[in-house]
């Protein structure tokens, strides 16, 4: 299983700022190990956002996105409280799903 997600949301006005650093190896699939063999591909393909449980981002991603990606998006209409949640999954099947308050 992967680390957990770190995640950050500020309210500020009428909406909040989520700040997410994810916690994934993100192989290409390109390079090669010391024995010449390519490292198979292994990247994070669908990302998902909700709050309070209503989905405000969807996201699918490729093998281009670095090591650890961090991602930062706005909600509108988030307030102190609120719960955030991001979900991952990736080529392999493994999923991740960690949540933030609003504060």
């Amino acid at each position: 299983m992967a680390d957990p997600m770190r995640i950050r949301a500020q309210a500020s006005g009428d909406k909040a700022t989520v700040r997410v650093l994810m916690s994934h190896e993100m192989e290409a699939g390109q390079r090669r190990d010391a024995s010449g063999n390519l490292i198979p591909a292994w990247f994070i393909q669908e990302v998902t956002a909700t709050h309070n449980g209503k989905v405000v981002l969807t996201a699918e991603w490729g093998p281009a996105v670095s090591k650890n990606p961090f991602m930062q998006f706005s909600v509108k209409g988030a307030k102190a409280g609120d719960k955030i949640a991001v979900t991952w999954k990736d080529n392999r099947g493994a999923t991740r799903t960690d949540e933030a308050t609003v504060s």
